[in-house]
């Protein structure tokens, strides 16, 4: 009896996944918590383990299906079921061949329906087990997978029994029907033959079935799970390299599609004068259609989601400053061959922290959150910094946990890191969630102000620009004034209205300009 396996929560909150890809096939022995699957959900690619120690039995579900939460998507036989379920179906199949040998001068449709019998294979009543690539293969040979006796273990469908399906449709039953409807290839003198005659002959191009061929939009794909066709109509579809599943049926018997060589032979040239006319338009500077589609799922789906939650739940307000980091730049100079020695890339990311947790410590409200459900304001004495990082799959905002208690280099190192193991996608979710407070550089890629999204439900999201040279009006000690040029960093920062007033906010943006601004209180934090 296989073992089922469910999709499980991966991500706390998520609902559905991405199946990106399987890292095993049926067949494969697993042990217990090696991973079978890769599943992208939450902003994070995770690997899937295994629950139990045996062999996968069937994959329920295709690569880059959505699959839900709580869905099968795998089932495994297990170490010691999966024997005793081998012995069992062996030992069916070994009556089953009895049955048969005692059946053998029974009529032929006696022994179709004893063969077809789900009692001789050990397989749950209208279940299918048969992998993915298996049913496509079945597809693509014009099987009806429902008819096919499974071979492998638990009544599981191979390969090679549907192989074995399709050449015996081809020499017996199908060989039979294709024979007495069609010779085996076209043949001269069949030009005469009008449309009444199609059902005892295949015809010359352009007469009788074939003009039904020529009038059933050969470039449109029939898309047919089967197809009645002669065997010399399948081969000349496989010389082609044209589906025959996709061919228009130019006429139906006993309730199935039935495919000529002709209709084959105007599918392949319809599809040769397309691919022409699409290398005509390259060459005279056509880039291709007007539009294309994808799905809109995985990362960029759960951005999307996670961003409308956000904009329609807190009302956002947006306040924006500049700050003069002159001494902030000197400081990052003078400290960064000292970093280097311990081999950490020392950025402004880490002052820009520091100086956000003690303003966060002076006003708490902004590392609040409200809990719409309960409908209660959570007060947070620990400050998690979320930093937001641009990928190849879109936003992503790892977790520096506990940066109170973290030094500058340490905040650093483990900023770096994070990032990195964000855009290479080996980041865990549990890396990603958590935060408190978001930190979001736009300077990175030139900008300088913004209107940042909260990462909901925090309060707080801080954008910070690039660092430009501008004109100051500078005081000296004396009183004079004069015009210098000077190191300037903008600062956008967005709150939720509902909890935290404009003043506030412009309260918290000036105590963080002023860690900034003199760089050596910092390291009283």
């Amino acid at each position: 009896m296989a073992r089922e396996f469910k999709l499980p929560d991966v991500g706390e909150g998520v609902a559905e996944g991405e199946l990106v890809s399987w890292l095993v096939e049926p067949g494969d022995t697993v042990s217990e918590d090696q991973p079978v699957a890769e599943v992208e959900t939450d902003k994070a690619l995770v690997e899937v383990p295994s629950p139990y120690n045996g062999t996968v039995a069937e994959l329920r579900a295709e690569e880059g299906e959505m699959v839900p939460v709580g869905d099968v998507i795998i089932t495994f036989n297990v170490e010691g079921e999966a024997d005793a379920a081998e012995e069992a179906s062996a030992e069916t199949e070994t009556e089953a061949d009895a049955d048969q040998a005692e059946t053998a001068d029974s009529s032929s449709t006696d022994s179709a329906d004893a063969a077809a019998d789900p009692e001789s294979v050990d397989v749950p009543e209208g279940r299918i087990f048969a992998p993915p690539r298996v049913r496509k293969l079945a597809r693509e040979q014009g099987v009806d997978i429902s008819t096919v006796q499974g071979s492998g273990p638990g009544g599981r469908i191979t390969e090679g029994d549907v192989e074995a399906a399709a050449s015996a449709g081809g020499s017996s039953d199908g060989g039979a029907e294709a024979a007495e409807t069609a010779p085996a290839e076209p043949t001269e003198g069949t030009g005469g033959v009008d449309a009444a005659a199609g059902s005892h002959g295949e015809t010359e191009p352009g007469a009788g079935t074939g003009a039904s061929a020529s009038s059933a939009s050969p470039v449109e794909s029939a898309d047919r799970d089967r197809t009645l066709a002669a065997p010399a109509t399948r081969r000349v579809a496989e010389e082609q390299g044209v589906d025959i599943n996709a061919v228009p049926a130019t006429e139906e018997r006993d309730g199935e599609a039935f495919v000529t060589p002709e209709a084959v032979m105007e599918y392949a040239e319809a599809q040769q004068r397309a691919q022409e006319a699409d290398a005509a338009e390259v060459a005279t500077g056509e880039t291709g259609p007007r539009e294309t589609r994808e799905p809109f799922k995985g990362v960029r789906k759960t951005i999307a989601n996670a961003m409308e939650r956000s904009k329609y739940t807190a009302p956002h307000v947006t306040h924006h400053d500049e700050v003069d980091v002159t001494k902030l730049v000197e400081t990052r100079e003078r400290l960064k061959p000292t970093a280097e020695e311990q081999g950490i890339r020392l950025t402004y990311m880490p002052f820009i922290m520091k100086a956000v947790v003690a303003a966060l410590k002076e006003f708490p409200e902004m590392n609040a959150m409200i809990d719409d459900e309960n409908q209660e304001i959570v007060h947070r004495n620990y400050y998690n910094i979320g930093v937001a990082a641009a990928t190849d799959a879109g936003l992503m905002v790892p977790v520096v946990e506990d940066a109170d208690h973290k030094g500058m280099l340490q905040l650093s190192s483990e900023t770096d890191e994070l990032v990195t193991k964000a855009r290479e996608r080996t980041i865990s979710p549990d890396e990603l969630r958590g935060s408190t407070f978001t930190i979001t550089n736009i300077g990175g890629i030139g900008g300088e102000y913004a209107t940042p999204i909260l990462n909901y439900p925090e309060a707080g999201i801080l954008a910070v620009g690039e660092i430009k040279r501008k004109p100051r009006v500078v005081t000296d000690d004396e009183g004079n004034e004069s015009i210098e040029p000077r190191s300037v960093m903008t600062l956008s920062l967005s709150f939720d209205h509902r909890l935290i007033d404009g003043a506030e906010g412009a309260a918290f943006t000036n105590e963080v300009m002023r860690y900034l601004e003199n760089p050596e209180l910092l390291l009283l934090e």
